[in-house]
């Protein structure tokens, strides 16, 4: 096995011989030796040793035309990572450059995460940040994760999903960010074969059976593009392939189709000399065959953001069959194979200049997700680097890419933020548009703003596509609006609670606030509810991550209670009182408490009071939590209840808090009259952009004001709807 793991390294120092021959191999053989012994007993689930895993590795990165430190933290990847080596350890003998590399490839294995999420999200940040200072840390993880898909098959069928869904979502679409297409479809094609085998196979067994046939129209077309070009003297070369499987896959499922239903499979390149040559190039090819309407793109005038150029026209060709046709110049040819990783091939020494400007996109990427979540950040992830896009212009002419369907409010955070915070509305192709239209290729926008704007609208969240302007209008609303984040993120956490059958109380008490808010990494409950009113947290995703410790807690609480306090006397029950009956006294006084103010349909308990009969409670009423733990008083505690089909009307109070807009305090008037109820009292004031309402009604019953409650929480700006002293 030893003679086999030499005959690799061999045969890799070969390769780099033919693209590098001025590789410094005597450090290279020192980083393989020394990567060797670290990995010296660890195998891999094929049985191979472990060291041929880096060792391919750094073939991949032999074969893009990386430097030597790029080819010695390839074979040193994962020594950091799998052995106990340092950072320290591999800077001492190799230089900084490469131990700041392979830092960067190495997964944050030792950190304890509390979801599979949190783990994906921060090894990604970490890749992000190291790839924003050093370019080369992604494309050795690219290799490693190409390599780590060819040999896929040893692993579990639930890794292979698991392992072939991220690559689908995360490392192909960074490949074709970098402008890597090769490898971005043999990512795509490996990772499909593990999520689809069945499509995967029935596209495969077509294109074999379709392999004679295919040989000869590729022959027949690449030499009439060829000759066609050079009787128009226009010298080039002329490719011709098959598009790969994903690729068709992609089509089958978008267009609902079967494999024989394809015919658009092929694809032809024409390289020349020169951009002028590729326009020449273009009116040969539209002269020999018909052009499809519709089906041309000039990225060479109006470039993919990955740096791609090329012109792409599909056209009819021999025997009805369409084809897709791609002319480029011999630079483009090549950034169009290696991406980025083609400044290292054939431009050397133009990387570190070249990779400050072209890459600052990841570091604006990292600055605008600082506060996200796991799920949101690799949302944004996908999003922002790997969507489609669409091209629009400012009046001036200025070019503005954007996500698919990206809206003007897109459009204006991509200006500046100023510009986003004063929009007040949008021209497209010279005509008035709604915020929510959707902009399409080749729009040219204007953004009407002014000076008097009172800022972006909460909805604007919901209808913008780019992770740039949300993060924009969310800082806005956090460094604006900070109390009224506060009212509007409580309300949120507390319905969310409700949901899951908890409450703010319980999420309020000593034992559980300061853990709680540990875990959700906030110095304050307000700062808590301010990150969820202006959307740096989820109330959903704060209520899942402290639910378990919260029903502990009241768990344990339950338990204390029922041992330490007496349990109500059981008497016999009585005539009905007020609407209430009392542990079966007949004519007790009974009066209603104004703390909490009760009605048919609550959780009741009773307080005997000392010359004023029976005082009744909610079950949650503050006043009686704290109070029946008092040894003096949890005696006087007794139990009652509502007695049926009684029909008298009760006293209950509720406050109302609105975002400060005309008409509030007359929808609330409203939606108490649409429900028959009687408002006894009312009062309102207004606090900065918080307008609070209190009123006293007459309510039958819980269900009636439950009623009243759910249709005030729709009315428009509604922040919080509670219970209050009468």
């Amino acid at each position: 096995m030893e003679q086999n793991v030499t005959r690799l390294y061999e045969e890799f120092e070969s390769q780099v011989r033919l693209s590098n021959p001025a590789a410094d191999f005597e450090r290279m053989r020192r980083a393989f030796e020394f990567a060797d012994s670290l990995h010296a007993g660890q195998t891999r689930r094929d049985g191979s040793p472990y060291i041929t895993h880096p060792l391919a590795t750094a073939a991949i990165v032999a074969e893009l035309g990386l430097d030597d430190d790029s080819l010695i933290a390839a074979l040193l990847h994962d020594c950091i990572e799998d052995t106990a080596t340092t950072h320290a350890d591999v800077e001492k003998l190799f230089g900084r450059d490469v131990a700041d590399i392979v830092d960067g490839v190495t997964k944050l294995t030792r950190v304890q995460y509390t979801s599979k999420e949190e783990e994906q999200m921060e090894n990604l940040r970490k890749m992000l940040m190291a790839m924003a200072r050093d370019i080369r840390v992604i494309l050795i993880k690219i290799a490693d994760r190409l390599h780590n898909m060819r040999t896929m098959e040893y692993q579990t069928p639930e890794k292979q999903r698991e392992k072939s869904r991220e690559t689908m979502e995360i490392y192909a679409p960074i490949a074709h960010r970098l402008g890597m297409q090769r490898i971005k479809w043999e990512l795509e094609d490996l990772s499909l074969y593990f999520l689809d085998t069945v499509a995967y196979q029935e596209i495969k067994q077509g294109l074999e059976g379709r392999e004679r046939e295919n040989a000869g129209f590729f022959r027949r077309t690449e030499n009439r593009i060829r000759e066609h070009l050079r009787d128009g003297n226009c010298e080039c070369e002329v490719y011709g392939r098959v598009k790969h499987i994903y690729s068709i896959y992609r089509k089958m499922m978008a267009q609902n189709k079967t494999f024989q239903e394809i015919l658009d499979l092929y694809a032809f390149r024409v390289v020349v000399d020169s951009i002028a040559e590729c326009f020449h190039a273009l009116g040969h090819i539209h002269e020999l065959f018909n052009p499809i309407p519709g089906k041309f793109k000039d990225y060479i005038t109006l470039p993919k953001p990955n740096g791609y150029q090329s012109i792409h026209t599909s056209v009819i060709g021999d025997g009805g069959i369409p084809l897709e046709v791609q002319i480029r110049t011999w630079e483009m040819h090549q950034q169009a194979e290696y991406g980025v990783a083609a400044h290292w091939k054939y431009k050397r020494g133009l990387e570190r200049v070249e990779g400050e400007e072209k890459f600052a996109w990841i570091r604006r990427l990292l600055e605008s997700q600082q506060e996200s979540d796991p799920q949101e950040f690799v949302q944004a992830l996908k999003t922002d680097m790997f969507a489609d896009e669409v091209f629009v212009f400012t009046p001036k002419g200025d070019v503005v890419n954007l996500p698919a369907g990206a809206t003007p409010i897109d459009f204006a955070y991509g200006i500046h933020s100023a510009v986003g915070n004063s929009m007040t509305g949008a021209i497209v192709n010279g005509r008035i548009v709604p915020y929510s239209h959707a902009l399409q290729n080749g729009d040219i926008v204007e953004v009407l703003t002014s000076k008097s704007s009172k800022g972006p609208s909460r909805d604007w969240l919901n209808i913008i596509k780019s992770p740039e302007a949300r993060n924009k209008i969310r800082q806005w609303f956090k460094k604006e609006k900070r109390e009224e984040n506060i009212l509007h993120g409580r309300v949120s956490f507390e319905s969310e609670l409700r949901r899951n059958n908890l409450t703010l109380a319980d999420f309020l008490r000593d034992d559980v606030l300061t853990k709680a808010l540990k875990k959700l990494a906030y110095p304050t409950a307000d700062d808590f509810y301010a990150a969820i009113g202006y959307g740096g947290m989820s109330a959903q995703k704060a209520v899942n991550k402290i639910r378990d410790d919260i029903q502990i807690a009241v768990k344990t609480r339950k338990t204390e209670e029922k041992s330490e306090l007496p349990a109500p006397r059981p008497v016999p029950r009585g005539k009905p009182v007020s609407g209430v009956v009392v542990e079966g006294l007949d004519n007790c006084l009974v009066k209603f408490a104004r703390c909490c103010t009760p009605v048919p349909g609550d959780s009741i308990i009773g307080f005997i009071t000392r010359g004023y009969g029976v005082s009744v409670h909610r079950g949650d009423c503050q006043n009686y939590i704290k109070s029946r733990s008092n040894p003096e008083e949890s005696g006087r505690w007794i139990s009652v209840e509502w007695a049926n089909g009684e029909s008298d009307v009760f006293s209950a109070s509720l406050s109302v808090a609105f975002i400060r807009r005309a008409g509030a305090i007359l929808d609330v008037t409203n939606a108490v009259a649409g429900l028959k109820i009687r408002m006894t009292q009312m009062s309102a004031r207004e606090d900065g952009n918080v307008t609070s309402v209190h009123m006293t009604l007459s309510v039958k019953n819980s269900d009636e004001l439950g009623a009243l409650i759910s249709r005030l929480q729709n009315l428009e700006g509604a922040l919080e709807i509670r219970r209050t002293e009468a």
